[in-house]
């Protein structure tokens, strides 16, 4: 077994400081996308991403005592809210570090890429897998696919790959809440929230629907909310008549409900004395919400991923993580 590449190593071979290889292979900030590809690209060549993975397979048979090593990489999509430094994906990411590093497993981060060149550093020898968090295209999906290599998404499902894939329960979760305020007395609701945005946000409609249907609630969706326009959820609020006003905006998730709180107070509308506001996620403090653990849907993507790798041939599973409903102060009590 060869001896393993050290940061100095590429460091050198790249031409850059040890600093810049550092915070290029963990994904950081602070380093260009020239320098980064440079980097990556003298890692590969050097045989960083092959590191000590040959027996892995073995290793990997009781994965929760086995001593394993090797390289996992984890791959955000190019989209200005799916990233590392926001308030939903962070948590994750840091629930990926947390379990990587109990495993003692190097880290690779990368941002969906715009051609295929990285994944020239992507093969089977190479890593134990890969851990997709949000929404990524189906180009980049199938790229990865053709490589034949582990793969479990977080929060996203495509029918172009088979894989496993973890998301907070979302259907039950809204449940609960919808019925909550059914239960309240909210009788005139809105959803606010681009179904076709993702697949949470989708099984998050059917649940609010199926709640409404079960309690024989009447329900006009109003197409300005529940698919992506021109104009901003907050700007849209605005220009609603008094009369389109529910007693309650169920929203896709916190950072919507925000928005959906901006444009009423724009109004002068009282929130939630007039209209209440939920969100999902626990983003936001104040927020009626679904708490999710996000740390914990990051380390279950790694156990996951670990377990599948010593069992390739089992067919792909959908683990489901239950959240809590906070009622809060955007909703009566």
């Amino acid at each position: 077994m060869r001896e393993k590449v050290t940061i100095q190593q590429i460091a050198d071979f790249a031409g850059v400081s040890k600093f810049a290889v550092s915070r290029a292979l963990a994904g950081k900030s602070g380093v260009s996308e020239g320098t980064k590809d440079r980097i990556l690209k003298a890692a590969g060549q050097l045989g960083y991403f092959r590191t000590r993975v040959s027996n892995v397979s073995e290793e990997l048979q009781d994965p929760e005592s086995a001593p394993i090593a090797g390289t996992i990489v984890v791959l955000f999509p190019n989209i200005r809210f799916q990233n590392k430094d926001s308030f939903y994906w962070g948590p994750v990411f840091d629930g990926i570090s947390t379990r990587l590093n109990q495993k003692s497993l190097d880290i690779l981060t990368l941002t969906e890429p715009s051609s295929d060149r990285v994944f020239t550093l992507l093969n089977p020898d190479a890593i134990l897998g890969i851990v997709t968090v949000g929404t990524i295209s189906t180009q980049i999906l199938l790229e990865i696919k053709r490589l034949d290599i582990p793969v479990v998404m977080v929060d996203h499902f495509d029918p172009a790959i088979h894989c496993d894939a973890l998301f907070t329960d979302n259907f039950m979760c809204m449940r609960e809440l919808t019925t909550k305020l059914v239960s309240r007395g909210y009788r005139k609701f809105h959803f606010v929230g681009d179904i076709d945005y993702a697949h949470s946000f989708y099984e998050r409609w059917l649940a609010f629907r199926s709640v409404l249907d079960q309690h024989q609630i009447e329900f006009d969706p109003v197409k300005g909310l529940i698919k992506q326009e021109d104009s901003t959820v907050s700007d849209y609020i605005e220009q609603m008549d008094e009369s389109e006003l529910p007693d309650v905006f169920v929203c896709a998730n916190d950072f919507i409900a925000d928005n959906v709180i901006i444009g009423l107070q724009a109004k002068g509308v009282q929130v939630p004395e007039r209209c209440s506001v939920t969100g999902f996620d626990n983003t936001s403090p104040t927020m009626t919400t679904v708490n999710v653990d996000k740390e914990l849907l990051g380390m279950r993507a790694v156990d996951k991923l670990l377990w599948r790798y010593a069992n390739r041939n089992s067919n792909a599973e959908r683990l489901l993580i239950q959240g809590d409903v906070l009622m809060r102060e955007t909703t009566i009590n």
